[in-house]
């Protein structure tokens, strides 16, 4: 459980397209916004309440563009992340080149603890896809790459993704 802040570095263009939001989605469905109950989510309470405790929860999207279906509707959605107390921004790739990345998503805890999604080349969380690093070096390297895409990103509030 973060004690001060949680970041996460997204890059992929597409998730688990077989999730049924996104499938509805792409069928037009999109969240009532004045209808709470209908997009808010058990992770939505885990983040709330740690902006509660006084986390700092940061996510960064690196997106091709013109963007994807499924960055499209991460987009659509995003509303529920700020509500949740989330702090969101978005990079495009293209102004990525000259930045140290690491090769896969990842949660960064406290600036100690490191997640790491590994996920298959269709999208899918792999069946081992959740790995736990507690290493000082590795973490101060995901915290700087997070930083660096984070100074550089557009807030949600101002993006306009093609």
């Amino acid at each position: 459980m973060a004690r001060k802040s949680a970041v996460h570095l997204e890059m992929r263009d597409s998730y688990m397209r077989d999730d049924p939001s996104f499938i509805g989605w792409q069928r037009g469905h999109r969240p009532d916004r004045a209808d709470r109950g209908s997009w808010w989510l058990s992770w939505h309470d885990v983040v709330s309440a740690a902006v509660a405790r006084g986390v700092t929860v940061r996510r960064a999207r690196i997106v091709s563009e013109p963007i994807s279906d499924y960055v499209r509707y991460e987009y659509d959605g995003t509303f529920a992340n700020l509500a949740a107390g989330e702090l969101v921004r978005w990079l495009p790739r293209r102004q990525t080149r000259d930045l140290a990345l690491p090769g896969m998503d990842f949660w960064l805890f406290d600036d100690e603890t490191v997640l790491f999604h590994h996920f298959t080349g269709e999208g899918q969380l792999d069946v081992d896809g959740r790995e736990y690093v507690t290493d000082n070096v590795l973490a101060e390297r995901c915290g700087s790459a997070f930083e660096s895409v984070w100074e550089r990103a557009i807030p949600h509030e101002r993006y306009r993704p093609r």
